[in-house]
C-alpha cells in the first residue's frame, strides 16, 4: 500500500467512516470535465457531480478565471461592517432567480449551516412576534437536512443517520413521508396525518421544513408537487412558516431551476448550497421573505443572532456569480431534459433484473433501488474497475451527473452500472 494511502487510512477521517475499519479510498490526481483521473492513471466517468455540486464539470475555465480574478483583489474580508461587489452581485442574482417573495439573503458556510440559520430565523421570528412558545419544528420521515445539531433534530429520527444523538437533540414533530408519486395529485389519505399533526401542534410549531419534490439522503424519493402545494396552504392556514431545503435540488437538478417551482409555491425561508458555486467552494445561502426579515429585525433583539467568520467570502461569491451566469447562458433546462431522457432510456430496462426493486428518474437524477443493501467493500471497487465513479448507499445505486456530460459518456456510465449489477448479482 502506498505511504500516502496508508497515512490517509491511519489519520484522515472520511464521511461516515471508521478509523478502526477504514474504507478503501482512491487517490485523485486531477479532474477535468466529467472525468476524474486517479493517481494510478485510470480515468473514471463521474456520475456523482461530487454530491450534486459540480454541475458545470471539473476545472471549468470560466469558474477558474472567476477565482483567479477575485484573488487579485482580495481572498477574504470580514462582512461585519464591510461589504463588497461580489456579495452584492450575488444577492441580486439570487433574489432575481428565486421565488418573488424571497427578498433577503444571509450567506453561510455550508448547507448544514444554512439549515441552522433557517431554523434560527424561524425561532427568532416567532419570539419577536411575542410567541416564544412556537419553538418546535415539523419535519418528515425520510427527510435529511444535515449533520449539525439543529439540522439533525429535523432529520428522520428512525431511518436517518443520527439515532445515536436522539436523546440530546431538540424534540421535534415528524409527519409521514409524502407517499404520492411525482406527477400525481395528492389525495386526502396522503395528507391526513400531516393535517392532524398541524392541528394538534401548530401552537408550538415555528416552521415546517421539507426537501421539495426529492427527499435525498433519506432514500432518493420523488413525490407529488400537489403535496407541496397543499403543504404551503396548510402552513398559511395554521400560521406556521415553511422552510424549503433546496440545498440538493436547487439550480436545475430536478428539471426546474428550484424544485419549489414544480408546485408554483414560495417558502418563507429557502436554503441553498451545493451547486451554488459550481462545486468550487463550500458556500451556502438562506433567503427569507420581507415579513420574516422585518419580523426578526423589529423584535426584542433588534438583529438576527448569527454571523459566521467567513460570511460572504469574496472568492465564494465571485465563483457563485460565475456559476449562475454559466447556468443561464448554457441552456441548463435543455441539458437536464436531455439527461433525463437518456437516463430513462438506459436505466429503466434494469427493472427486469431480479436484484432491482425500483428504477426512477427525475431531471438529472437516476436511481436504481435494489432489493437489499449494497456491500460497499464489493461494489465500489467493481464500479471503479468498470471506469466510473458512482457512490451507492443503502439499497440505492444512483447518479446525478454534471450537466455538461455528453450522450456517449452518459450511456457509458449507465451501461457500466448495469453491467456491474449483473456481474455481482446475476441477470
Amino acid at each position: 500500500m502506498p505511504d500516502d494511502i496508508l497515512f490517509d487510512q491511519q489519520h484522515l477521517w472520511h464521511p461516515y467512516s471508521s478509523m478502526s475499519r477504514p474504507q478503501t479510498v482512491y487517490k485523485v490526481q486531477s479532474a477535468d470535465g466529467v472525468r476524474i483521473t486517479l493517481d494510478d492513471g485510470r480515468e473514471l466517468i463521474d456520475g456523482m457531480a461530487s454530491w450534486w455540486s459540480v454541475i458545470h464539470g471539473y476545472n471549468h475555465p470560466t469558474l477558474n478565471a472567476a477565482i483567479e480574478n477575485q484573488l487579485q483583489q482580495m481572498a477574504h474580508v470580514m462582512f461585519g461592517g464591510l461589504t463588497h461587489q461580489p456579495a452584492i452581485d450575488l444577492g441580486r442574482q439570487l433574489i432575481a432567480l428565486t421565488p418573488a417573495p424571497l427578498q433577503h439573503v444571509f450567506y453561510a458556510d455550508s448547507g448544514s449551516v444554512a439549515v441552522e440559520v433557517a431554523i434560527k430565523m424561524a425561532l427568532q421570528y416567532w419570539h419577536s412576534q411575542g410567541r416564544p412558545e412556537k419553538n418546535r419544528l415539523l419535519g418528515f420521515m425520510h427527510g435529511y437536512h444535515g449533520d449539525t445539531f439543529a439540522a439533525m433534530s429535523v432529520t428522520d429520527p428512525v431511518n436517518g443517520m443520527h439515532q445515536l444523538f436522539g436523546p440530546i437533540l431538540a424534540s421535534q414533530v415528524f409527519a409521514p413521508a409524502p407517499a404520492t408519486a411525482f406527477g400525481q395529485p395528492a389525495g386526502e389519505a396522503d395528507l391526513a396525518d400531516l393535517k392532524q399533526l398541524l392541528a394538534q401542534h401548530h401552537q408550538q410549531l415555528a416552521a415546517v421544513i421539507i426537501e421539495p419534490i426529492v427527499q435525498g439522503a433519506g432514500g432518493m424519493r420523488f413525490y407529488s408537487a400537489d403535496y407541496l402545494r397543499q403543504l404551503r396552504q396548510l402552513c398559511d392556514d395554521y400560521q406556521v412558516l415553511l422552510i424549503a431545503d433546496e440545498i440538493a435540488t436547487g439550480f436545475g437538478r430536478t428539471g426546474e431551476l428550484f424544485a419549489c417551482n414544480h408546485a408554483g409555491i414560495s417558502p418563507d425561508i429557502l436554503c441553498l448550497g451545493k451547486a451554488l458555486t459550481g462545486g468550487y467552494l463550500s458556500f451556502a445561502a438562506t433567503l427569507c421573505s420581507s415579513a420574516v426579515a422585518t419580523g426578526i429585525s423589529d423584535g426584542e433583539a433588534g438583529v438576527f443572532m448569527h454571523g459566521p467568520t467567513f460570511m460572504a467570502n469574496p472568492l465564494a461569491c465571485a465563483v457563485a456569480n460565475a456559476s449562475l451566469d454559466l447556468l443561464q447562458q448554457n441552456d441548463w433546462r435543455g441539458a437536464v431534459q436531455r439527461i433525463e431522457a437518456q437516463l430513462q432510456q438506459h436505466l429503466l430496462p434494469s427493472q427486469q433484473l431480479p436484484v432491482v426493486a425500483d428504477v426512477r428518474v427525475l431531471g438529472a437524477i437516476g436511481v436504481i433501488e435494489l432489493q437489499q443493501p449494497v456491500d460497499m467493500a464489493v461494489i465500489q471497487p467493481a464500479l471503479v474497475d468498470a471506469g466510473i465513479w458512482v457512490r451507492p448507499f443503502g439499497r440505492l445505486v444512483y447518479i446525478m451527473p454534471p450537466y455538461v456530460i455528453d450522450n456517449n459518456d452518459l450511456a457509458f456510465l449507465c451501461t457500466r452500472i448495469i453491467d456491474v449489477l449483473k456481474q455481482l448479482y446475476g441477470e
